[in-house]
């Protein structure tokens, strides 16, 4: 399992989810906040961080950044800096989060869902274009 599919599916995950997600001290995603301007949870009505799953991944990348390719804080906010500029900030993300492979196979499941989409088009055009007294049998 990748790190992209650990990610639940929800709206918003609370500091001490997110630090488990991402496998670092809730000191360290606060510290990160002031760092990144990639990370910015909301707050709460009690003052609590409220996360996205972007900010999840976000989290995700910049660690990987940090304690994989061993960037400076500074460093790694000019690697983000650079990616935005040059349009491919969202594929590194991914490609962080999954890896290669993770990216190649996340591909390869995408094609295989639109060949599904478009036999299900084709079979409901059909359906479509089917006279109701065949439909029935009437």
């Amino acid at each position: 399992m990748n790190a992209q599919s650990a990610i639940p599916d929800r709206l918003f995950f609370k500091i001490g989810d997110v630090a488990e997600l991402v496998g670092v001290k809730p000191y360290v995603l606060r510290y990160w906040e002031t760092e990144f301007a990639l990370v910015s949870p909301q707050k709460s009505n009690s003052g609590q961080r409220l996360y996205r799953k972007s900010d999840v991944e976000s989290l995700l990348m910049i660690k990987h950044l940090l304690y994989t390719e061993r960037y400076s804080i500074e460093g790694a906010r000019n690697r983000i800096k650079d990616l935005r500029k040059d349009g491919k900030l969202h594929e590194f993300k991914k490609e962080s989060i999954l890896g290669p492979e993770g990216v190649a196979a996340g591909l390869e499941a995408a094609e295989e869902r639109l060949k599904r989409i478009q036999k299900a088009a084709q079979d409901l055009e059909k359906t479509a274009r089917t006279p109701l007294h065949e439909i029935f049998k009437l």
